[in-house]
């Protein structure tokens, strides 16, 4: 671990153009009025980083820059003055996703340089990367809206004084039938949602009247808590609708219709073949022979596997100035266009783990390249199960679809550099 972390940080002190790039995103809004001003932006790379490395979230990681010798040696933070959590959310979290992704195709270019990846022979999967929210159910949407919207008018009133707007707290209520629910026959709970569904309609309309009260107010907080009422205010409504609709109409309402989470809006409802549904995002992922990871697409929707197949192809021609020779595919990529069009584009051999009537002549230039490349294909599980067991791309804590993205390639960037540093070292997989 040792040998790696510094070759890592030296790989990362030969490209200082890096910082030009963080330093103009944590310039755009993460020094407060309060609390320390801001990090180092080396300093702040390298937390990300490490973050990811050690799968720590911002309280470990502040342990860990004051209990650890190595870490701060690799992080570079004042030994005198580490950086609490706070400091650290706000500076990493600052860094956009189209950051991480030129870090990466710098990274990238660096290793064709040396010989250890050329991206001449490509693998291609998708997964999904959850949210981080409890599993979603109409009950615990509607006790949720009820919380969120009561605590905002609990705090405006607050400030404002008793007689500002009306506003009565329903959430004891709301979470007794909350409960409830989840126990009760069919005819009990039914009643129940009824019941749930009045003490929300009831708390929207507290919600309104008090946007009412404070329009053309102008005192300094108000902005953003009317922005957040609003916010809630209309997530709550539309978790109203969907719970009429499948509850008391019986209707089934599309996946893309559906609230899943009032925190994490931006969710998707992902099934892939069959299996469990997940609450997150698909991500088409491109790896090479040496295990380093070319692409990640943070999907919008839960697209079918075969209408993203050329677009992927292409943008690693965008990143590499041209088509790879080899292109091996999970069986959900494959169709007899996606076939044509990639061997349009000057892919040799085009070849999916699944045939799905296709010939495998017409893949590959012969059954035996068939056959190593779509065991080569197979290897792209190991990669995307090394992402998730060792660099969290299972799980995203960060909240927000930009952060959601940033969280992503900030992984992928973590994980091509350790990738890269034990290929140097000639130290085999961890």
């Amino acid at each position: 671990m040792g040998r790696a972390l510094g070759l890592m940080s030296r790989l990362l002190d030969e490209h200082p153009e890096f910082l030009e790039w963080i330093a103009a995103d944590v310039d755009r809004g993460v020094v407060s009025s309060v609390g320390r001003r801001g990090l180092p932006c080396e300093v702040i790379l390298r937390c990300g980083i490490l973050k990811h490395l050690w799968q720590s979230d911002y309280r470990e990681l502040e342990f860990v820059l004051v209990d650890s010798a190595s870490a701060r040696r690799f992080t570079r933070v004042d030994p005198l003055r580490p950086p609490k959590r706070s400091a650290l959310q706000r500076c990493i979290g600052a860094v956009r996703a189209e950051v991480w992704e030129r870090i990466n195709r710098v990274l990238l270019g660096g290793a064709r340089d040396d010989k250890i990846e050329a991206g001449r022979k490509v693998r291609i999967d998708s997964t999904v990367t959850e949210t981080h929210i409890l599993d979603p159910s109409d009950s615990q949407l509607l006790y949720d809206a009820v919380r969120v919207l009561s605590r905002l008018l609990a705090r405006g009133r607050e400030k404002l004084g008793p007689d500002a707007f009306l506003f009565h707290d329903h959430r004891r209520a709301a979470k007794r039938r909350k409960w409830k629910i989840p126990k009760a026959r069919m005819k009990r709970k039914v009643k129940l949602y009824r019941e749930l569904l009045a003490v929300v309609r009831r708390t929207l309309r507290y919600a309104d009247g008090a946007l009412a009260a404070v329009e053309g107010r102008e005192e300094p907080w108000l902005e953003d808590w009317r922005t957040q009422v609003a916010h809630y205010r209309d997530l709550a409504g539309a978790v109203v609708r969907q719970t009429v609709r499948r509850v008391l109409k019986g209707e089934t309402v599309p996946a893309e219709e559906k609230v899943v989470s009032l925190f994490e809006p931006h969710t998707d409802i992902i099934r892939k073949g069959g299996r469990r549904v997940q609450y997150g995002h698909k991500v088409n992922l491109g790896s090479g022979a040496s295990g380093l990871v070319f692409d990640a697409v943070v999907e919008a929707g839960n697209p079918a596997d075969s209408s993203r197949c050329l677009p992927m192809i292409e943008r690693h021609a965008a990143i590499y100035g041209s088509a790879p020779d080899q292109v091996a595919f999970d069986g959900g990529y494959a169709s007899k266009d996606n076939l044509a069009d990639a061997k349009a584009l000057g892919v040799r051999d085009v070849v999916f783990h699944k045939r799905k009537g296709l010939k495998t002549t017409d893949m590959a230039s012969s059954p035996r390249v068939y056959g190593r490349l779509r065991n080569f294909r197979a290897g792209m599980e190991a990669v995307v199960s090394y992402l998730k067991r060792c660099f969290g791309l299972g799980r995203c804590n960060w909240r927000g679809l930009e952060h959601f993205r940033a969280y992503v390639w900030s992984a992928v960037v973590t994980h091509n550099l350790w990738v890269i540093a034990r290929r140097k070292l000639k130290l085999k997989p961890a």
